[in-house]
């Protein structure tokens, strides 16, 4: 099969960074589906592992970790996809990726692809969405609501780096199921009208001093924040803003926080990492199943819709070098898709 590989950690403008290969077929079992992988993804989880985490001496290694593909074949334990359905998914940091004509994943890990939505437009979607959902509903704790509800409640989440990939489907999600009033970031006027689009309450540019403009607003203190980018820059703000018994959720990679900050108020940290549950074969596994099967439904109700910014042409090492070497800018907006071998 065709796949997209590396063999060293290199810098993207190096061609051999990413390169074309030929890989076997690999073969379904257990509670394996074998998908054939139709469209696909790319996040900063890519660049991070391409420059950080280098394959065993004469091996290939193919990342990827968002997709759209076919069932074409299921392992004896599997029960819940059967041959010919679609379906799409982020899978499990720890395996070959989506880079590739196959991909094996657990089907605990997949949901039913949105069927109002194009295999490109839906592959844009799993790992922010999985992201996303467990920010906003396990860690920080917000009330959902029925999408057809009018309520606003007393929750006010302030989302920096609105308009990537993860800050994208947030801000959607907690428009549609939850009465939060949504304080989104940007510095481009690009970035803030995307973020408008998608259903943001209000807009702040993340390169000011936000406290002055959200207390220009006039809605009181922020009672969460999904720190998407740059905790450490904005980590003392945070502590300036959020209410007592405030939450910040994030999900970079800071190196040092000073966490006796959040003690006066009795704030909380969480980290998300949506790879934790495939990683460590959490008993509640399926729990990125059954949230992606919601989204899809949310999406073909039309509360939600694709976060794809970019769409670089069929899936080959050429334009993946070109989406990394976009990501890795930090200023791409919404998220880049490439399409078919």
């Amino acid at each position: 099969m065709k796949a997209i590989g590396y063999t060293k950690s290199l810098p993207i403008t190096d061609v051999a960074s990413l390169t074309d290969i030929e890989l076997p077929q690999p073969i379904a079992t257990g509670r394996d589906l074998l998908i054939k992988i139709k469209a696909i993804a790319v996040n900063p989880a890519d660049y991070k592992v391409r420059l950080h985490m280098a394959p065993a001496e004469g091996e290939h290694k193919v990342i990827g970790w968002d997709a759209v593909g076919e069932v074409v074949a299921t392992g004896e334990s599997a029960s819940n996809f059967k041959p010919g359905d679609t379906v799409y998914y982020a899978g499990d940091i720890t395996r070959q990726g989506c880079n590739a004509e196959y991909q094996l994943v657990d089907e605990r890990l997949v949901g039913n692809k949105p069927k109002s939505l194009s295999d490109a437009e839906a592959a844009a979607l799993p790992l922010t969405a999985i992201t996303a959902y467990e920010i906003l509903f396990e860690h920080l704790a917000i009330k959902q609501q029925n999408p057809d509800s009018k309520d606003i409640s007393k929750e006010v989440i302030l989302v920096v780096g609105a308009a990537g990939g993860v800050g994208s489907i947030l801000v959607q999600l907690a428009k549609a199921i939850t009465g939060a009033t949504v304080i989104a970031t940007a510095s481009r006027s690009s970035s803030a009208d995307w973020v408008k689009k998608l259903g943001a309450d209000h807009v702040v540019d993340h390169t000011k001093p936000l406290l002055p403009q959200i207390e220009a607003l006039g809605l009181g203190s922020v009672t969460h924040v999904a720190s998407l980018n740059s905790t450490d820059s904005y980590f003392e703000s945070y502590t300036e803003l959020l209410a007592p018994f405030g939450k910040i959720a994030m999900i970079d990679d800071p190196e040092a926080l000073d966490i006796t900050k959040l003690k006066m108020k009795s704030l909380s940290l969480h980290w998300e990492f949506m790879f934790a549950r495939s990683m460590f074969n959490a008993d509640d596994m399926d729990e990125q199943s059954k949230l992606l099967n919601r989204v899809a439904d949310l999406i073909d109700q039309g509360y939600i819709q694709t976060t794809l910014g970019q769409h670089l042409g069929a899936i080959n090492a050429e334009n993946l070098r070109s989406a990394h070497q976009l990501l890795e800018t930090g200023r791409s907006i919404g998220k880049i898709v490439l399409e078919g071998f």
